[in-house]
């Protein structure tokens, strides 16, 4: 690499840690007191009725990080000519938008034109997560919600469940996060829900196997075509990532999922294909408090990927519309 281009590399780097630096917990003490505790109202209420939005929050603030960073992106719909990201291929799936526009709608009552979505969305992962037992982290305020969307973008930066060990390191890289951070963030998956399609390609007429994928446990692909018929109309069936608990648990069993070939995707299995990534995932397994500590450590240092601050975005009135 030329010398120019590192300097170029160094300039954008400590241009991201500035903007991070400029977070802080109590941002929002002087101009909207109350905000953050309006905005964990919402959100505590939603997950005690339905324990679903807490995997569908932490997994919308994840994909609005990683593309053009934490800027609230993700929210905004498409225009004529314009696809935005919630309307590309990987985030059709994407839900909690209503509980963030709900939030949205108390803050501007209270606070109007202050609170910007970026961090409402931040905000929500961590309650969510809270409310269902997880791990409690801080959140670090002061973003700004940026105007571009592009559901092209949201393809080439979201990692696909069907990369290897290196190929997810190199993607999480791209946003700063380390090696360990991944291992830890696709911890994530031991709640939520997927569909069937995702899976069956690996239960049944799998290239090579006898029938389905030899990687993994014969007694998950029994329990899985119990769940997803191969037919056209089970595709759409909902499972759980981690079917330990129901898939509504936040725990370790995800991990013992891994090292027992009882996970969904081949992006999960790669965890373990090296050494240093086995390691890892079984130190994990082991410990419920190492795990949650490193979950919130890993989660604060994803929410300052890419963000917006003092005069750059703008704060959205409404979160869909620039």
């Amino acid at each position: 690499m030329s010398t120019s281009g590192m300097v170029f590399i160094g300039v954008a780097l400590l241009l991201v840690a500035s903007a991070s630096a400029q977070l802080n917990e109590t941002f929002y003490a002087k101009s909207c007191p109350g905000g953050v505790q309006a905005v964990t109202n919402v959100i505590t209420a939603a997950v005690r009725s339905d324990r679903r939005f807490a995997a569908a929050l932490l997994r919308l603030h994840f994909h609005d990080c990683f593309v053009r960073g934490c800027d609230g992106s993700v929210l905004l719909a498409s225009t004529p000519g314009s696809k935005a990201e919630k309307d590309a291929g990987p985030n059709l799936s994407l839900q909690g938008f209503g509980l963030i526009d709900q939030a949205k709608a108390a803050l501007e009552k209270q606070c109007p034109g202050i609170f910007s979505c970026a961090d409402i969305l931040a905000l929500a992962a961590r309650d969510a997560i809270s409310a269902i037992g997880g791990p409690k982290w801080r959140v670090f305020l002061g973003r700004r919600d940026g105007s571009i969307s592009s559901a092209t973008e949201a393809v080439q930066n979201l990692p696909a469940d069907t990369l290897s060990y290196s190929g997810l390191i190199a993607n999480f890289a791209k946003k700063g996060l380390n090696e360990a951070d991944m291992v830890v963030l696709s911890g994530a998956h031991t709640i939520g829900l997927t569909h069937c399609s995702k899976v069956t390609p690996r239960l049944y007429n799998f290239p090579g196997g006898n029938g389905s994928d030899p990687y993994l446990n014969s007694t998950f692909v029994v329990a899985e075509k119990k769940l997803c018929p191969n037919t056209a109309a089970a595709q759409g069936n909902l499972i759980p990532m981690d079917g330990t608990n129901g898939g509504q648990t936040f725990d370790v069993n995800y991990y013992t999922n891994v090292l027992t070939h009882k996970a969904i995707f081949k992006s999960d299995d790669a965890l373990v294909s090296t050494s240093s990534g086995r390691s890892k995932v079984t130190t994990l397994a082991g410990s419920k408090t190492i795990f949650f500590s490193a979950f919130g450590s890993a989660m604060e240092k994803m929410s300052k990927v890419g963000v917006l601050t003092g005069t750059q975005g703008k704060i959205r009135t409404v979160c869909s519309k620039k």
